[in-house]
């Protein structure tokens, strides 16, 4: 790959990273063929977009992009996928069901909702962080709360008090 293939590769990589929410690090290697291709579909099905990347690429992207990925400078060491994605936590759920059947791949990093994850033990935690449309669905339900107990009080209330009043209505004839 000559300078200027390796020039385009960065800027490419550098236009994904920003242009893309969120990204994990994994390692795919001495995965077998059957193994990745299934994981590649499972991914794709979620819209999560994964390539092979070299390292020291990827590192310039980084350190050209806008944001500060210093933290994960530290693992970019041997195979490394990078995974684009939207929701920040589909990637790890499709990753935890995948390993029900296997060992890999690896998280090696994850950066999801503007915050840095290093090192395989924080799938668990990146599973479980809510997207957002969760957290506004979380929000809505919480806000519609009190607005249904106030409407079904006074929708029950209202037929007690009709009764009431029909009642005392009747009474009077």
């Amino acid at each position: 790959m000559n300078r200027e293939e390796k020039n385009q590769v960065i800027e490419n990589l550098k236009v994904k990273l920003e242009s893309n929410p969120h990204f994990y690090l994994t390692d795919i290697s001495s995965m077998p063929v059957e193994d990745t291709n299934t994981l590649r579909g499972a991914f794709y099905e979620q819209g999560i977009t994964i390539e092979v990347v070299k390292n020291t690429l990827l590192q310039k992207a980084m350190e050209s992009a806008e944001k500060d990925y210093s933290e994960l400078y530290g693992v970019l060491k041997g195979a490394t996928s990078i995974m684009f994605t939207e929701v920040g936590n589909t990637p790890a759920k499709v990753i935890e069901k995948f390993r029900k059947k296997s060992e890999k791949p690896l998280l090696k990093g994850a950066f999801v909702e503007e915050c840095v994850y290093v090192g395989d033990d924080q799938i668990k935690v990146l599973s479980s962080i809510k997207s957002k449309d969760e957290l506004i669905g979380d929000l809505i339900a919480l806000l519609q709360s009190p607005a249904k107990n106030v409407i079904s009080g006074l929708t029950s209330g209202g037929s007690i008090l009709s009764g009431i009043l029909k009642t005392l209505s009747q009474k009077e004839d």
